[in-house]
């Protein structure tokens, strides 16, 4: 932070003064030079020229930052401004090449500044998207990837854990927001949502502080992401102390994922503990801790730093006395340092390079440099890269002459990395995944659990994990479960909630005939004809196959139901046969009723064909068989009633008219109307013969087999003939009922025929209207109903005078003509 003096404007204003110190930035300034005097001391890469340097603090601001890179662009030579360093040695001339700054909301300052005059900037920790844009910076470079690749690594992290619900704390800075902007953005585009998106204030004011962490705790994300730098990360979790908030997985932006500030306090350890975010890549620089701690205030050169003193007194909370040149003294009220302080004998975040990934971009950024001002120095007359392949002057840097090497640059540094700028000016992206692990020692380590290369080839994964050796939050072996809405498991689907994002949804079964086989189904498949859904709806299974089968109760009733009609039938066969000498059964052609019975025996058990598995041969056989054991029995009935008919018409007594519808005549027509039948039949049979068929109905679990009638033309020929028949009969014996005798068998077939009539008129609209195997039992019911009328009707009275009033089986009986008489 900054202390801005008090304007008067009637003198020159005091300099600006930062406020507290910062170890970790002051590592890095320490390595810059470590890297510089490396090179001049070594030789190796430049060999006739030593490098120099200016430092300037910017105090973490963009104001100061840019008064910094002015000041460099028009400075005096040999002025110097507070918090300003010069190198050793006479170096001449203006600035070709600036280091810095660590913030991206000063790069993109200097940046602006500094392409203006096409001189050369690489940052060692801006990590902005929008610095990659070459119109708006186009001189700047960085040692530090691009957000975009560090979004990509979060993203894949959140993907692969399959964390839809995720929070997002920005801080309010060009960092933060375009950062947390970028990963809202392609987080969305595989399916997840952001439950929260917050901004810290860059006055961490406290009521903003407490209204950000309120909506982390109502918002339900068990998976927070913070994208700030490490000062408003540690004052938002100075919050989440406060208020008690615990149970979140927070995920790290490389800013604070290995920022010693707030690993090494360890009142954030049980909130933070399980922790996990991307950092890049580290490195161990040899003889660097050395050249850290060789610092002391005794040196030759201690007054020159400028930053040396505060840092002292900061480290060991002592007061030096002396100041540099310009500077004031202010011990705050410390005690006076004893002169044996050594920086050895302390531990904190400056001596610390257990973790140098910053110190190595700074480190990166010089050596980057010097293989620019190498391969400057190498090139050959006549084949430079400028207009009329022009060198350029070693003894006179030009910047922008600089810059066109630097993007040049390409190498294996001594670590084995490779070193080089794309079009945009950034860097080989390569993360480490490290989880914050609590030891057992209370103290915080940050254990690397996977990688994330972004030059991995195609068909190979960019990010790394090794799961087995994470620690989540709350000491947690389970990976956390952070969704709006539980997951659905297989059997159902996602339905969206109205008002709500695409995450929050409910899990609805699928419907019957539908499934899912997978977790978090967007929607239930259909299964193919033939198949339905179980009842968990995880898998289609095939039909439950349906017809009318002997094992089930309505095929077992029909079945018993036919065998006793036809039981029935062969019992009257056996009294007629018995009796066949009596009145009562020679009346009326005994041959026609014996022959009537058998055909009634046959329509019984034709029944019997409708029920069963269908087949193509029972197909056939029980439509003909039907249609023509009914024309046969019709037949008889027919003959029946012709004979009671042409009995009573004979009114002479010498007529001879039976004599031509005698015995031979009535088996006759019999026979021809049944051949008519079974011609219908042969064509049927021949031209579309019925066939087994499956019917399947898309919103039923069953498959219904029947049998297809093939020709609806034949099949209507064949019980329209069948209705044909039938009405004659009824009509003759209609005519019949009132002839005189009393066993007028007209009457019975009158009654009879009207049942039959009744039966099969019903029987339309009931086999049009059943479904499934009901209209098969339905036609069933139809050649039962039908069959028992006329065996009841016709042969009932007869039986019963047979068996129970015999005195009645006599011709003087039957051949009484008293009118009052009621028969039986």
């Amino acid at each position: 932070m900054v202390v801005e003096p008090n304007l008067s404007f009637t003198s020159m204003p005091a300099p600006a003064q930062c406020t507290r110190f910062n170890f970790r930035t002051f590592r890095w300034m320490q390595t810059m030079i470590f890297a510089i005097e490396e090179i001049n001391r070594e030789r190796k890469l430049l060999s006739n020229i030593t490098l120099g340097y200016k430092i300037y603090d910017s105090c973490s601001t963009p104001y100061q930052a840019l008064r910094a890179a002015m000041e460099l662009m028009g400075t005096k030579e040999g002025l110097l401004h507070e918090g300003e360093k010069k190198g050793k040695g006479n170096c001449r001339g203006t600035v070709p090449v600036v280091i810095g700054d660590g913030g991206s909301t000063q790069s993109l300052v200097v940046a602006s500044f500094l392409g203006v005059f096409h001189v050369p900037q690489i940052s060692y920790f801006s990590s902005c998207a929008c610095l990659s844009n070459k119109k708006e910076f186009p001189a700047f470079l960085r040692t530090m990837p691009s957000d975009v690749f560090q979004v990509d690594a979060l993203v894949q992290l959140v993907k692969h854990f399959r964390w839809t619900w995720v929070g997002v704390i920005a801080g309010d800075d060009a960092y933060g927001r375009g950062g947390a902007n970028i990963f809202a953005d392609e987080v969305k585009k595989f399916g997840a949502c952001i439950a929260h998106h917050e901004i810290i204030p860059k006055n961490h004011a406290k009521k903003a502080m407490a209204a950000i962490v309120s909506r982390i705790r109502s918002s339900g994300a068990q998976v927070v992401l913070v994208f700030a730098v490490e000062q408003d990360t540690a004052a938002l979790f100075d919050e989440v102390l406060r208020q008690g908030l615990t149970g979140i997985q927070w995920l790290a932006s490389e800013a604070w994922s290995t920022a010693s500030v707030l690993s090494t306090q360890t009142k954030y350890h049980h909130i933070l503990q399980g922790s996990v975010g991307f950092a890049i890549r580290r490195a161990h620089i040899p003889g660097l801790q050395d050249f850290l701690l060789h610092l002391h205030p005794s040196n030759p050169d201690a007054l020159e730093d400028p930053f040396l003193i505060p840092f002292w007194e900061e480290v060991f909370s002592c007061s030096q006395g002396v100041r540099s040149e310009g500077q004031e003294d202010d011990g705050g009220g410390r005690p006076p340092c004893s002169g044996s302080e050594e920086l050895g004998s302390v531990r904190n975040i400056y001596s610390d390079v257990s973790q140098l990934r910053i110190s190595y971009n700074v480190y990166k950024a010089v050596y980057a440099i010097a293989h620019a001002l190498k391969a400057m120095r190498s090139c050959e007359k006549g084949k430079g890269p400028f207009p009329l392949h022009v060198c350029p002057d070693g003894e006179s840097i030009q910047p922008w002459q600089l810059h066109h090497y630097l993007k040049e640059v390409e190498y294996l540094n001594s670590f084995g990395d490779e070193i080089k700028f794309d079009e945009n000016g950034d860097p080989v992206a390569m993360y480490d995944l490290v989880n914050w692990q609590l030891r057992s020692n209370g103290e915080m380590e940050f254990v690397t659990i996977g990688k994330f290369d972004e030059t991995t080839t195609v068909g190979k994964q960019k990010l790394q994990i090794q799961e087995g050796n994470i620690v989540w939050n709350d000491n947690q072996t389970t990976v956390p479960l952070s969704v709006c809405s539980s997951i659905c498991p297989p059997g159902t689907r996602k339905s969206i909630r109205p008002y709500f994002p695409i995450c929050c949804h409910d899990c609805l079964v699928c419907t019957a005939g539908e499934i899912s086989n997978q977790t978090d189904a967007i929607e239930c498949v259909h299964c193919l004809p033939g198949f339905w859904s179980n009842a968990q709806r995880r898998a289609c299974i095939p039909k439950q196959v349906e017809f009318l089968s002997f094992s089930d109760t309505m095929g077992i009733t029909l079945m018993a139901v036919a065998l006793l009609g036809s039981f029935c039938t062969c019992m009257v066969i056996c009294i007629f046969s018995r009796h066949k000498s009596t009145p009562i059964v020679r009346a009326n052609n005994s041959d026609l009723s014996f022959l009537l019975l058998f055909s009634l025996n046959l329509c019984f058990l034709c029944s019997l064909t409708f029920i069963g598995r269908p087949s193509e041969w029972s197909c056939m056989l029980r439509h003909t068989a039907f249609g023509i054991t009914f024309v046969l029995c019709i037949s008889c009935v027919l003959g029946k009633t012709i004979v009671v008919l042409m009995a009573f018409s004979a009114t002479l007594p010498a007529s001879n008219v039976m004599k031509w519808f005698g015995p031979a005549q009535q088996k006759a027509v019999i026979t021809q109307c049944t051949l008519v039948q079974v011609i219908i039949c042969a064509v049927w049979l021949a031209v579309a013969p019925p066939t087994p068929h499956q019917l399947m109905p898309r919103e039923s679990a069953i498959v219904i087999l029947l049998c297809d009638k093939g020709s609806p033309l034949g099949f209507s020929l064949v019980l329209g003939y069948i209705g044909l028949l039938a009405c004659l009969c009824l009509l003759l014996a209609f005519l019949a009922r009132k002839l005189p005798d009393n066993f007028n068998e007209a009457k019975l077939i009158t009654f009879s025929m009207l049942i039959f009539c009744a039966v099969w008129v019903a029987f339309v609209p009931a086999y049009i209207s059943s479904p499934g195997k009901y209209s098969v039992a339905v036609e069933i019911f139809a050649i039962l109903a039908s069959s028992y009328g006329l065996l009841l009707c016709i042969f009932g009275p007869k039986c019963y005078i047979i068996l129970l009033r015999p005195e009645k089986n006599t011709r003087k009986h039957l051949m009484s003509k008293t009118a009052n008489d009621k028969w039986p």
